[in-house]
């Protein structure tokens, strides 16, 4: 369930393309709240390999702390909310992982797609970390976002370059010329 008069701004893309720090550097900038990626939480929290069967519980991770967020950004007068990835993440990764998502996670992606999807371009270098697994597969994975946004009808917008430059690029995204303009004072 999502909050009414809440907008979503959604950074999303492959592993390792900055994801969490633009998600933070957007709601620092415009001070909103801004929603943790969740399968990194919940792959944190269980500290091991994940399975197919993992991807209900972080489908329904999301959910609440989608709702949990909107909800405070509608007690603190808020008109939006930035997330470091959506349910849209969870559908891609995995088909990408496991061959297929479950039908209602794709539904409920559908039905609650963001306002906005910067889309992070991977020229970010990759680093590795306790989650990360596939640098090689970057490239793979961009071009499944990208089928899936096509899928699911959403226009994301394209963010590249390296520190100042891809937070400009994310901000012109968000309030330029890119999609158009979106009030989010």
């Amino acid at each position: 369930m999502t909050e009414p008069g809440i907008g979503r701004i959604v950074v999303t893309g492959s592993e390792c393309t900055g994801k969490t720090t633009l998600a933070a550097a957007l709601a620092e900038h415009y001070a909103l709240t801004w929603l943790r990626e969740q399968s990194r939480v919940y792959a944190e929290t269980v500290a091991r390999p994940l399975t197919a069967f993992d991807v209900e519980p972080i489908a329904r991770a999301q959910l609440a702390a989608e709702d949990e967020a909107m909800a405070a950004a509608t007690a603190a007068g808020d008109r939006w909310i930035v997330l470091d990835t959506d349910l849209v993440s969870t559908v891609v990764y995995a088909r990408h992982y496991y061959g297929g998502c479950p039908p209602w996670i794709v539904d409920e992606a559908r039905a609650r797609l963001a306002q906005r999807y910067l889309l992070c371009g991977i020229d970010v270098p990759w680093r590795p970390d306790s989650v990360r697994d596939r640098p090689v597969a970057r490239e793979e994975m961009h071009e499944s976002f990208r089928r899936s946004f096509d899928e699911f009808g959403v226009r994301p917008c394209a963010v590249r370059g390296l520190g100042p430059q891809r937070l400009a690029a994310a901000l012109k995204c968000v309030t330029g010329t890119a999609q158009g303009h979106l009030d989010v004072g």
